[in-house]
């Protein structure tokens, strides 16, 4: 027991370096990561996980199309995509820096660009699985998504701390309330409109807050440099 345990700290010490988290779930999910990486064969890279995460994203894209075409309750496999991308997308770094191999720019940069890839994806079925005129939902919710990633990446030139999470929101959060959604609408339809309405007013709100901090800490940075170059003039 005590070897377990010794071994599950150890792997968290490591999944955990790099990255800030705030999220309501985010113990949960950190020994959840560090029990699931611990246990991957050694044949499975990060590399395989970021596409086992995009396959995912593609099996919930797919859902919403399947659910258009054919009945809402193929939007149920939406869940299992969701479940998919989580397991890919959430160990595919953690999965490096456990095994202590990370390539930390090459993985953040591989990382972003799936990341936004899918958000357009599953923006691009909700719009095609609503009808007209909401489809204009889908459109604003992957602007505001894009937003907040933007601001991810400024925060982490501005503080060299990288964080994903908006407050008590993270992507697991996020994933966990589409998956509510997503059941929801299978029962009573049209819940995915009015639900998605609200979801992009809450993220229109999270965002100006966070881009206000974001310029307060520009603010900051900006005047302690200014204060190290008035030092630096001093000393000369």
């Amino acid at each position: 027991m005590n070897k377990h345990r010794n071994n599950t700290e150890e792997a968290l010490s490591r999944i955990t370096k790099s990255r800030q988290r705030t999220n309501i779930l985010k113990k949960h999910e950190q020994f959840l990561i560090a029990f699931l990486v611990q246990r991957l064969p050694l044949f499975i890279t990060s590399n395989m996980l970021t596409g086992i995460g995009l396959f995912g994203s593609f099996v919930t894209a797919g859902s919403f199309v399947l659910a258009e075409k054919h009945h809402r309750t193929w939007l149920l496999l939406g869940i299992i995509g969701l479940m998919i991308n989580w397991f890919g997308d959430s160990l595919d770094g953690r999965l490096a820096y456990y095994r202590q191999t990370p390539r930390k720019w090459y993985g953040f940069s591989l990382d972003f660009i799936f990341d936004w890839f899918t958000n357009i994806l599953i923006g691009a079925a909700y719009i095609y699985y609503v009808p007209s005129p909401w489809e204009m939902v889908g459109f604003v919710f992957v602007c505001l998504y894009g937003w907040a990633m933007m601001m991810a990446l400024l925060r982490y030139k501005i503080t060299n701390q990288y964080t994903i999470d908006s407050g008590p929101f993270g992507p697991t959060e996020v994933r966990i309330l589409i998956c509510l959604i997503l059941v929801l609408e299978t029962i009573l339809p049209y819940t995915i409109i009015y639900s998605g309405t609200i979801i992009c007013a809450a993220l229109l709100v999270f965002n100006i807050k966070d881009f206000r901090l974001l310029l307060r800490m520009s603010d900051r940075r900006d005047k302690d440099e200014q204060h190290l170059e008035q030092v630096d003039e001093q000393h000369i």
